[in-house]
């Protein structure tokens, strides 16, 4: 009807309250979305939980340049070694949660809950996973100079005079600790010492300098030496041989059942990290790891590529963290 004015109704609390809280949103949300664009506006830092050489120290260095390369923004690589890795976690499990301090992470995050009486880090509460990278499968290896060709010979030759033989291997509760102290016991090689070094690259460096007669480490830092015929590889401990090294036979070929093992990678950041930091992380870490040169350059590296996000990450941690339990206390491992 012409001339009637329709009054309207006062807005109710609940949407005064939307239209607040939508005001004060707003500009939380645009800060955010230009911190997002401006990482990293400073160095990143990828913390290894080892001392350089070994395979996290190699797949971490790889990683960094070509998430530099990708972000326009510098990546750094810092080792923090000591107490089985837990010294590097414990530390970024305590750093600023603000995208600039991320963990390379191996198969001993899920090892040590099960070794260690107390820990500096919780596996399920103090980090977010980023995304799975790749595994490296481990490797028994020898001096040529030792006269033996696979691992059936090494334990022959051990057998005989058990206490002037010895194993390298990296800290206590890695895969290739573990892998050595299953052998010993099935074999009944206890009488072996186990050489523990810092880091796999050491543990290798024992081998090369003739302190012990065997290393069990990864096959990344070890691909050189045995191309050079400074070192030969006596077992992989993988369901298949290793394409770069064809010659090499799997443990489970030599009569060793469901002896697998292997060090995966992945990179970690603390709780809190802002997720659209740890959701960009894990997009171009993934688009990384699908570029054939990349998956050239790993395998090289002896690196496979395991490509997973970062809750399928988490799904495999919470896996293994039993079941690595398990195993420690099968062979009859002291918790430390």
């Amino acid at each position: 009807m012409a001339g009637v004015r329709v009054a309207r109704a006062a807005p109710t609390r609940r949407v005064l309250i939307k239209s607040i809280a939508a005001g004060l949103a707003a500009p939380a949300l645009l800060r955010a979305g230009a911190a997002l664009a401006a990482y990293p506006d400073r160095p990143v830092r990828i913390v290894v939980a080892n001392s350089p050489g070994g395979p996290s120290d190699i797949i971490a260095r790889i990683m960094a340049s070509a998430l530099q390369e990708k972000l326009s923004g510098s990546f750094v690589i810092e080792n923090k070694g000591g107490a089985g890795g837990n010294i590097g976690m414990g530390y970024v499990a305590r750093a600023d949660a603000d995208g600039y301090t991320l963990l390379l992470a191996t198969s001993v995050f899920a090892v040590n809950p099960g070794l260690y009486n107390t820990l500096p880090y919780d596996p399920f509460k103090d980090f977010v996973a980023i995304c799975e990278l790749a595994a490296s499968p481990n490797l028994f290896s020898a001096k040529p100079e030792l006269g033996v060709n696979n691992m059936k010979e090494f334990v022959a030759l051990a057998k005989a005079n058990p206490e002037k033989f010895n194993v390298s291997v990296p800290p206590v509760g890695t895969t290739p600790q573990l892998e050595a102290e299953v052998l010993k016991i099935r074999e009944g090689l206890t009488k072996m010492a186990s050489i523990v070094f810092g880091g796999g690259g050491e543990a290798l460096q024992g081998l090369l300098s003739g302190t012990v007669q065997l290393s069990s480490g990864t096959i990344a830092p070890a691909i050189p030496f045995i191309k050079a015929g400074t070192v030969r590889g006596l077992a992989i401990c993988s369901e298949n041989r290793w394409p770069d090294l064809p010659e090499v036979p799997t443990m489970q070929e030599q009569g060793y059942k469901d002896f697998v093992f292997d060090t995966y990678t992945a990179l970690m950041a603390p709780t809190g990290t802002p997720p659209e930091i740890v959701s960009r992380l894990e997009q171009e870490a993934l688009a990384i790891l699908a570029r054939p040169d990349m998956r050239a350059l790993l395998a090289k590296s002896g690196f496979e590529i395991r490509a997973k996000t970062g809750k399928d990450h988490m799904a495999r941690v919470a896996r293994e963290v039993p079941m690595f339990a398990d195993i420690i206390k099968q062979a009859g491992i002291k918790k430390l």
